[in-house]
């Protein structure tokens, strides 16, 4: 009895709290807001700035589609996807080469990524069209020769320079990725029977995948911008061909803009790609907290930290 006489007042204070209304309502976040104005401004004078100054927009949309600049851009593609295979290739090679026993292929995969990653890339691409200095002539006995400068064009030169240094790279993502994989499994293989390339092939690189392929997307966009490295070697890839396009008629920013244009275009495709690898692979960002690979700007696509606060 005394129990319930204790607690009937709280009771009641419970059912007078349940017949008040209260409303939900988001708390203010002025900063947001005006950091948000503050940088529509600065993108309404840079935006201004471009449309008024000394620019002729006619001529980026005559030139978006011309036939040098699509050849160009088709060149462009075509290296760096030709790059990224090279590089895939020579990174998983000698990814496993620095996880083996044998103490000379560690020492020469060692020192692979510590050359070509420690470089820079035009360096790289400026050594390799040069080649021809060093080897005058590339000879396979009974089988090939020629001359080095009739076979390491602008194109092939572009091709080793940006496939070889990204292999040095991808040493590194391939070997994390193996190393990732619990070491049990690497016994469990052995336990069956397997031998080190089945281990290899069929247990240790399915499971490193989840790691390493959300990593090429990020590699593809790089080497993508990369490629227009290889104008310094006269190679005919899009930024060549433009750098050729306005020596003559004189409109530089205007063809910077076209090539700007399809970089972005083609980046933009990339990033989509990668954005559904990523959800595949189970590394999207929706495990971050986001659902949309683009977000919206200044918070509106969130659902905000709500407060009570009571109706007056």
């Amino acid at each position: 009895m005394a129990f319930e006489a204790a607690s009937s007042p709280q009771r009641v204070e419970v059912e007078a709290l349940q017949q008040r209304s209260y409303r939900i309502v988001r708390l203010a976040h002025p900063g947001r807001w005006l950091a948000g104005a503050l940088v529509l401004g600065l993108l309404a004078l840079l935006v201004r700035a471009f449309a008024h100054g000394q620019i002729q927009w006619e001529i980026v949309g005559e030139f978006l589609t011309a036939d040098v600049i699509i050849r160009g851009f088709g060149i462009t593609l075509l290296i760096s996807a030709l790059a990224m295979l090279l590089g895939i290739s020579l990174g998983t090679i000698f990814a496993i080469m620095r996880l083996s026993a044998n103490p000379v292929t560690r020492f020469v995969a060692w020192l692979y990524v510590w050359v070509f990653r420690g470089t820079p890339v035009l360096l790289q691409l400026l050594i390799w069209f040069n080649i021809a200095l060093v080897f005058p002539r590339i000879i396979i006995p009974g089988v090939f020769e020629g001359r080095t400068v009739d076979i390491v064009t602008p194109f092939v030169a572009a091709l080793l320079g940006l496939g070889i240094n990204e292999g040095a790279y991808m040493t590194e993502v391939v070997r994390g990725g193996i190393n990732s994989v619990d070491h049990g499994q690497t016994e469990a293989a052995n336990t069956l029977g397997m031998s080190r390339l089945q281990t290899l092939r069929r247990i240790i690189l399915p499971q490193a995948m989840r790691l390493i392929v959300p990593v090429l997307g990020n590699s593809a966009i790089g080497m993508l911008k990369f490629s227009s490295l290889a104008a310094a070697i006269s190679c005919t890839e899009m930024l060549n061909a433009a750098q050729q396009v306005y020596f003559v008629n004189g409109a530089v920013i205007e063809l910077l803009f076209v090539c700007a244009i399809w970089y972005l275009a083609a980046t933009t495709v990339l990033s989509i790609v990668q954005y559904f690898i990523e959800k595949r692979y189970g590394k999207s960002a929706s495990q971050a907290g986001s659902k949309l690979p683009f977000k919206l700007p200044f918070g509106l696509g969130s659902a905000g930290t709500p407060a009570l606060e009571k109706a007056q």
